[in-house]
């Protein structure tokens, strides 16, 4: 790798080292920007909402605010599973070209909070011109033996899915 290519993943694991919170998708771990986390809410009713794409679960009413809710395992292609009693929502707020978005996002397991240093952080796979999309894989993080993958929230939706949740939000 010359010095310039090094310097680059240097600088890209520096910003992103920080504080996650990771949680589980099937046998897979994740983990969020904690300052991305507003908060963690039990498994509650979500209303399906007609003639939306099938990651989108539907809107749920937490304390008077309409909030759509994404499944991750769909949305990442796994197999659709029951909740289990450790099922949680994750509501995250983030931004896209100036606007905040509000959705929770449905996953298996939350696991903790970790902090994951510039030395634990790889750069996101790359699988070349296969056409397959990593934008969303911040880095590859490393704890114990254990492999974490760095979401950038903002980016697990594309803007016009982002945009279609906001409207989803003001029903």
């Amino acid at each position: 790798m010359s010095a310039e290519g090094k310097d680059t993943a240097t600088d890209l694991r520096v910003s992103i080292a920080g504080k996650y919170m990771t949680f589980k998708l099937a046998d897979e771990e994740y983990g969020l920007e904690i300052l991305k986390v507003r908060e963690i809410i039990g498994l509650m009713e979500i209303t399906r909402v007609p003639r939306t794409k099938d990651f989108i679960r539907g809107v749920i009413n937490l304390r008077g605010r309409v909030i759509p809710v994404v499944d991750l395992r769909l949305k990442f292609s796994m197999a659709r599973t029951e909740s289990t009693d450790q099922t949680v929502i994750i509501v995250v707020q983030y931004s896209m070209a100036g606007q905040d978005y509000t959705m929770g996002i449905l996953v298996d397991e939350v696991l903790e909070v970790l902090s994951i240093g510039p030395d634990q952080i790889e750069p996101p796979p790359d699988f070349g011109s296969g056409g397959i999309d990593t934008n969303f894989i911040l880095g590859i993080g490393k704890a114990d033996k254990r492999v974490i993958f760095l979401l950038d929230i903002g980016k697990v939706l594309n803007a016009q899915e982002s945009k279609h949740l906001v409207r989803l939000g003001e029903t």
